[in-house]
């Protein structure tokens, strides 16, 4: 295959072959189960270091129109429709102490988003925020989901610091009873859960993470207590510190750099290299942003989410570093590449990725280690301009378990391949549950009709209609990507839901409906398209290297059914907005 620049052909079987190579070094038999939640003897890693101390207050009890479960981004975007459709009665229930979801407990140094600001920002027209730059930093985003809990009056019923417990079907009332951890007790129509895909922050199941003397902590809840500083770095509190992360995806590019900036020295542990292409930051040009003319975010969503699909446009709006995936195979505008067309994309990318290694790292057996040898959509690709630079400072040392990750944590550091690293500090950048159990990512139990729980219902897997709805479950929506389509902008995909949920609970007020949904028969319909058009996704990642993406390389047959809508974000938006202009005259039982 040539690789388009006049250099060497690629050999495309040979590469094939060292994926898979390098796929089998990395295949554990526990899968997801070599990850522990932060519960139990681990509690004290969830402790939030951002919330007041005095928490005390009475419990709730009262009736509400629409409880939604989370304050992230789909929560807010799904408050402010039903506002906008004149929904007063809503009370949020957040587990942190301010809204914000992801962008309220991430504050590690370095945070940015890895999607444009300017489509990835909430509600940028309606409040008239100007990010600041084309990757805005976290504090940036927090404050807008703040702007936006304003603007539509969304603090007044808010239940911060509290966590949903339970949740039961009153089927004589035709209501949700929700309880909490704080004693709370609402009676509501409709639920909504909202609580994130970066919700539920896990630890690698390595012996002894209990023993280490020093300080340690997940980056999502980051002690700037011991480390100094502040998102933007200057971490004086890592002078003269020896400092282990482990993990190398977005989090732990994002965050090495301010720690080698301050550490004394900075040891990386490594299992699997990541993708990391140029990030291509630059300030935003105010006059151009406002003159943008009504309507902009939404067109310049859909031509990311076309762009990023496979489904080349005119015009690139956004151009940087995830467009320019296929920008440079596209033929023709509008036409849908082949999947021929789109692998060969997808390898010559990561041709691109490994060469910059070996333009920017130094030492080379350092940037070997570095270069990621799997298909480019295998896992979350990353962005930095900082990043692989980072490897050319004298303070910093990649460790590379060759796929084999960390043997153990001791009093004093982490052994690796029988040596023992002395560590001062020790940081978990290791990600978050994915599209594994409801219940063990949102901490909710939910019971609904003639006493069924929604972890029975889905034993084997998720069955709903569009991924918001289940039957036995009338009036509870979620905001997933399970069975939903999704974009590599979650913003596009949460807006497009929130807008489906807001117009059919606006739809049973209207017409007097008590409960809504879906029928047995679409329910069944949906989970079969999805089952169908899921075939090529996941022979796709049966042959990709371990990650949260395909559960590790083992999905567990109680996950079986827990993937995207295969046929894109694309089709599936438009699944959401025919049923709302048809006024869901079909697919739903209204009673």
């Amino acid at each position: 295959m040539s690789n388009g620049d006049g250099k060497a052909d690629i050999d495309v079987e040979a590469l094939a072959r060292r994926y898979a190579e390098e796929r089998e070094k990395r295949l554990r038999t526990d899968a997801v189960g070599q990850y522990q939640s932060l519960r139990g003897r681990f509690a004290s890693f969830d402790v939030d270091p951002n919330a007041p101390s005095d928490t005390e207050r009475e419990p709730v009890e009262r009736n509400a129109d629409v409880v939604i479960i989370g304050g992230g981004f789909g929560g807010l975007l799904t408050a402010v429709q039903l506002r906008k459709r004149g929904v007063e009665n809503i009370v949020i229930v957040e587990k942190g102490a301010d809204f914000g979801g992801t962008w309220y407990w991430n504050r590690y140094p370095g945070i940015r988003c890895d999607v444009e600001s300017y489509i990835y920002l909430p509600l940028l027209e309606e409040t008239g925020y100007v990010p600041t730059e084309k990757y805005a930093k976290g504090a940036e985003i927090h404050e807008q989901c703040r702007l936006i809990a304003d603007k539509f009056d969304l603090y007044r019923d808010a239940l911060f610091q509290t966590l949903a417990e339970t949740l039961v079907w009153d089927d004589s009332a035709r209501r949700w009873i929700l309880t909490t951890n704080r004693g709370d007790r609402v009676s509501t129509r409709f639920t909504v859960s909202a609580t994130g895909l970066y919700s539920s922050p896990k630890l690698p199941g390595i012996p002894g993470i209990e023993t280490f003397e020093g300080p340690s902590f997940h980056t999502s809840r980051w002690n700037y207590d011991f480390t100094g500083g502040d998102a933007d770095g200057n971490l004086t509190g890592l002078s003269g510190k020896t400092v282990g992360i482990i993990g190398t995806g977005s989090t732990g590019i994002q965050c090495v750099p301010p720690v080698a900036e301050s550490a004394r020295h900075l040891y990386l542990f490594q299992r699997t290299p990541a993708s990391v292409d140029v990030r291509g930051n630059r300030p935003t040009d105010v006059e151009w942003f406002r003159s943008l003319p009504p309507g902009w975010q939404r067109e310049r969503m859909l031509n990311f989410t076309q762009w990023t699909s496979g489904l080349p446009q005119v015009t690139d709006m956004v151009s940087d570093s995830m467009t320019d995936l296929f920008r440079e195979k596209t033929t023709s505008a509008g036409i849908a590449m082949t999947p021929e067309e789109r692998e060969k994309a997808e390898i010559l990318k990561m041709e691109r990725v490994r060469r910059r290694i070996d333009e920017i790292v130094e030492g080379k057996a350092t940037a070997e280690a570095l270069k990621p040898y799997f298909h480019y959509f295998c896992k979350r690709p990353g962005f930095s301009d900082h990043y692989l630079q980072a490897f050319n400072q004298p303070n910093v040392t990649l460790v590379d378990t060759a796929g084999q990750g960390v043997e153990r944590v001791t009093r004093r550091g982490l052994i690796v391949d029988g040596k023992e690293y002395e560590l001062d500090c020790l940081i978990y950048a290791t990600g978050f549950d994915f599209m594994t159990s409801y219940t063990r990512e949102s901490g909710l139990s939910i019971v609904g009709r003639n006493g069924l729980s929604l972890d029975e219902h889905w034993s084997s897997g998720a069955r709903t209609l569009f991924g918001m709805q289940t039957r036995g479950f009338p009036n509870f929506f979620v905001l997933t990507i399970v069975q939903a389509g999704t974009s590599i902008n979650y913003l596009h995909t949460a807006d497009v839901q929130s807008i489906y949920m807001a117009d059919l609970i606006a739809h049973c007020f209207e017409k007097g409906a008590q409960t809504v949904e879906p029928t047995q028969e679409a329910e069944d319909e949906w989970v079969d398209l999805c089952i169908k058009l899921s075939a090529e996704r996941l022979a796709f990642f049966e042959k990709c290297t371990p990650s949260y993406f395909n559960f590790e390389g083992a999905r567990p047959r109680e996950f079986e059914l827990n993937s995207p809508f295969g046929g894109g974000p694309l089709a599936y938006f438009e699944y959401l907005e025919r049923m709302s202009e048809e006024k869901f005259a079909h697919r739903l039982d209204f009673g």
